[in-house]
């Protein structure tokens, strides 16, 4: 599963920065966990390679990456099996994984020293506030949201990431033809994604509802399991407006 997303109340005005401003959010609820010896060393050693800093400041990408190229943003990776595939089969692109999971970073340490992955870079920071102020508008080509926390109970569902302000801020940071991707395995979460997404005037649906799940996106041995005893996994995949 990715983050734990902890979504809050947002006191708006008239621009997604701005909506985002006035008060401290949270995109999720910080569950640290156990650290295996492996992760904490491989942690350790990558992190100060590949890991980037928060600050409150735009970010050149490209200079963070060493090239010109897409730019993918990626919202709580989680264990980063599915980041380290993707980045993998798609070396042309680089992928900006957000995740505040310590044993999940260092996992994800582990799989790209192993792998050799060079387009790979990781904050462990609160991804709704690295959006805000540290990624400049126009620059994402993509931004991924795998699998978030459906925060299932009623009173609960304002917590949920995907929420109107979020998705204005989101389609801000994509240039004109950038996708936002999502994926759960909650029907009731994807067909409220399903209703929020579609009513934002910046994004259009790619598919006529839920898409067919995208080739470069794997399946997890976690959705493997729920696909064998029936469970169904909703894709999304919306584009911002050229």
């Amino acid at each position: 599963m990715s983050e734990t997303h902890d979504r809050v109340e947002i006191i708006g005005q008239d621009s997604p920065e701005h909506r985002f401003s006035s008060r401290s959010i949270r995109s999720f609820v910080l569950r640290q966990g156990r650290m295996s010896g492996a992760q904490q060393r491989y942690l350790d050693e990558m992190l100060p390679r590949i890991g980037l800093p928060y600050r409150v400041e735009p970010m050149d990408l490209d200079a963070v990456f060493g090239r010109h190229g897409p730019k993918i943003f990626e919202i709580g990776f989680g264990m980063g099996e599915t980041t380290a595939k993707i980045a993998a089969a798609r070396p042309d692109h680089d992928f900006l994984g957000i995740e505040v999971h310590g044993p999940g970073v260092g996992a994800l340490c582990k799989l790209v020293a192993e792998n050799g992955l060079s387009n790979i870079r990781i904050m462990q920071h609160d991804a709704v506030e690295v959006l805000r102020d540290m990624i400049p508008d126009g620059a994402l080509a993509g931004v991924h949201v795998f699998f978030p926390d459906p925060w299932r109970k009623a009173r609960h569902q304002k917590r949920r990431i995907i929420q109107p302000d979020f998705l204005a801020l989101v389609a801000s940071k994509l240039a004109p033809g950038g996708y936002l991707h999502c994926a759960t395995d909650w029907e009731d979460y994807a067909h409220w994604m399903l209703e929020v997404l579609a009513a934002e005037p910046a994004l259009e649906n790619t598919a006529d509802g839920f898409a067919p799940r995208p080739e470069y996106r794997p399946l997890t041995k976690f959705e493997n399991r729920g696909l064998k005893l029936g469970h169904g996994v909703w894709d999304l995949v919306f584009r911002r407006r050229t």
